[in-house]
């Protein structure tokens, strides 16, 4: 298998060299042609197929049954996306990638929406054969991979080969623990300001006391549908209100999608990768991501002044929630690569995010 796979003893995320390698070698495969814009330092996109399903209800396949196996009891209506299609909002449709896997025993992969796909409000996520958890990847897993897609916000028109989720590899475990992110901290300078660092680099948001500073977007409820292929053709205003706050906090409603920045400025050093998770549940009633995968060389300059920040996609649950400027509300868990990529983000390949402040999806006109 590609590059020794199999023989492998190191531990943490494969780069993209070693992905390229592992498509040669036909671990990962494709209906059209792999392309190298899927190729991202530490990921792989993955790009929808031609049909979609509209279902009624979100589901798993579960241990020993296949997906298609299961598409009969959950099937409403069956749509051709080849002359596009529009995925309508609050609606459960599963869609089957071009990709597919035959992994080497030892690697497992994990997969999330892709950036401006989490900035859309798209609940996207990966399913597979056998599999019991949404976005997971069995070590070994040889078999065709499907997209759940739930529009929450906005209707949106999709086609074949939009890349709306990204797949991360791993052979097992190499996450840093307290004492070693600290260490890094020290030499690298993950964060401006101080590290809250517990299970994991907190981070907290940027909700700054000043008359008049914008300080984040709140999805406007009835829009028009979004184009995925049409980037910076929509004007922010028909689809976003503008968030305000000359105290300081914010009071999330219930239902509502928002998008808001971390106050700090991160780094991803070339030789890691990281992933934003949760906080705690018993911080407050929301959600602080979809989007979550950091490549290597996010935030990073070799000239110094290294640090971009975080893009936070909230989503209020049950009750309303007054958030506060600087409250912790995540944490990003970092993780050794099996060796540097060859590329890092934002350095020679298409990075939309390098040196992001508050920023909407690719898709609206900057401010």
């Amino acid at each position: 298998m590609a590059q020794g796979i199999d023989d492998r003893s190191e531990k943490g995320v494969l780069p993209m060299q070693t992905l390229r390698a592992m498509i040669a070698d036909g671990a990962i495969a494709a209906d059209d042609d792999l392309l190298d814009a899927q190729l991202q330092p530490a990921s792989l996109d993955l790009r929808l197929g031609t049909t979609a399903w509209r279902m009624r209800a979100s589901f798993l396949a579960g241990k020993g049954r296949r997906v298609a196996d299961r598409l009969p009891e959950f099937e409403m209506h069956r749509m051709d996306l080849r002359e596009g299609a529009v995925l309508e909002k609050g609606c459960v449709y599963l869609v089957p990638l071009m990709e597919r896997l035959a992994l080497p025993a030892p690697v497992h992969a994990v997969a999330n929406a892709k950036s401006s796909t989490g900035r859309l409000d798209l609940l996207t996520r990966v399913i597979t054969d056998e599999g019991v958890e949404f976005d997971r990847v069995a070590p070994g897993y040889t078999g065709p991979l499907y997209a759940e897609i739930c529009p929450r916000s906005f209707s949106v028109l999709v086609r074949p080969g939009m890349r709306l989720n990204q797949i991360r590899f791993r052979i097992g475990q190499s996450v840093l623990d307290d004492a070693e992110l600290a260490a890094l901290h020290a030499s690298e300078g993950l964060v401006t300001g101080d590290a809250h660092i517990s299970q994991g680099l907190g981070f907290s948001v940027d909700l700054r006391p000043e008359p008049g500073a914008l300080v984040g977007y709140r999805a406007r409820p009835h829009t028009g549908v979004i184009d995925l292929d049409r980037i910076g053709a929509y004007d922010p205003a028909d689809f976003w209100d503008e968030l305000r706050s000359g105290d300081g906090r914010l009071i999330l409603d219930p239902g509502a999608f928002y998008i808001l920045v971390s106050r700090e400025a991160v780094h991803i050093p070339p030789a890691y990768a990281a992933e934003m998770a949760p906080y705690l549940a018993m911080v407050g009633e929301f959600r602080v991501h979809y989007a979550g995968f950091f490549d290597p060389g996010f935030g990073h300059d070799a000239a110094g002044g290294a640090g971009a920040r975080g893009v936070l996609e909230v989503r209020c649950h049950e009750a309303p929630f007054a958030l506060e400027h600087g409250q912790i509300v995540g944490r990003l868990v970092y993780e050794r690569m099996t060796e540097r990529p060859e590329t890092l983000y934002g350095a020679g390949i298409a990075s939309n995010y390098q040196g992001q402040g508050l920023k909407l999806s690719k898709h609206f006109r900057g401010r």
